[in-house]
């Protein structure tokens, strides 16, 4: 086989593997109410840090074993693959719409349009992520949707510095012309002309932002300041494992294998799309 052949051969598997893992995380999580074993908030002291399948002793009813108060662990995890999909979603969608403004905005008008969008890109690269969550989070207290709130507000750059880019390359093409010449408006040929051709790139930069922001959220619910429990964030059972680490190792393995397959596959799809559509200079 030609090494260029076996190399695109690769690209497509990666794509598809990707996709795979994303999707199948997407269909448990949008199924997690009809295909889950147990609830996954009702607590059972008795049956306190069940082993899981491959350990002896098992129990059946628990595939993957009890946490420390005795949860269905399987359960957990299928719902927080949705903690984890509706975090990922959600920001992509609030800091893509953030971004890709401002990022279209500047790099079609120029000037001190653009001016102004470079001053808010910088001050927001100027921010550090993680403490600015953290603080916020601390002050206002956490949940779910203030979570989401504070990652697509502080996620919005890349697609910023993307869109601008990908703009200032399209604006002066023919087919922007031609729009000018056939008396479309200004909003009608950023919506009809610029977005489309520059959907491909801010695309790739989505699947990044996304990988983040379910390991942000992650990052947060193991310190405390996440999604608040009993709510089953994939990083929050991590935090409650970890004071039986040594005694039940596998109540910080489980979650943490999921989470590296879905950031993992996110970031294959995310490759896969750049080669497809040809999105390379975007990272």
């Amino acid at each position: 086989m030609p090494a260029r052949r076996r190399f695109d051969w690769m690209r497509r598997t990666g794509l598809v593997a990707g996709a795979l893992i994303v999707g199948l995380v997407l269909l448990v999580a949008i199924l997690a109410p009809w295909i889950t074993p147990h609830d996954p908030f009702v607590q059972n002291l008795d049956n306190r840090l069940a082993v899981p399948f491959w350990m002896e002793g098992a129990e059946p009813d628990h595939l993957l074993g009890t946490d420390g108060l005795g949860r269905d662990y399987l359960s957990r995890l299928i719902y927080g693959a949705r903690i984890s999909m509706l975090i990922g979603l959600l920001t992509v969608v609030t800091s893509g719409v953030i971004g890709t403004t401002l990022g279209v905005l500047g790099g079609f008008f120029g000037g001190k349009v653009d001016d102004a969008v470079l001053f808010a890109i910088t001050c927001r690269l100027a921010i550090p992520v993680v403490l600015v969550a953290l603080a916020v989070v601390g002050l206002l207290g956490s949940s779910l949707m203030l979570v989401i709130l504070v990652l697509g507000l502080l996620l919005w750059d890349r697609f910023a510095v993307v869109a601008r880019s990908t703009t200032m390359q399209v604006r002066n093409l023919d087919y922007v012309a031609a729009a000018w010449a056939s008396g479309l408006s200004t909003p009608a040929i950023l919506v009809k002309e610029i977005l489309p051709n520059i959907a491909s790139h801010l695309a790739v930069v989505a699947t990044l932002e996304m990988a983040l922001a379910i390991l942000l959220e992650a990052a947060l619910s193991f310190l405390g300041l996440g999604v608040p429990p009993p709510l089953p964030s994939w990083g929050l059972m991590i935090a409650e494992g970890k004071d039986y680490m040594f005694f039940s190792p596998w109540v910080i393995f489980v979650p943490g294998v999921a989470l590296f397959i879905l950031v993992f596959g996110i970031n294959l799809l995310g490759d896969g799309l750049r080669d497809l559509l040809g999105a390379g200079d975007t990272r």
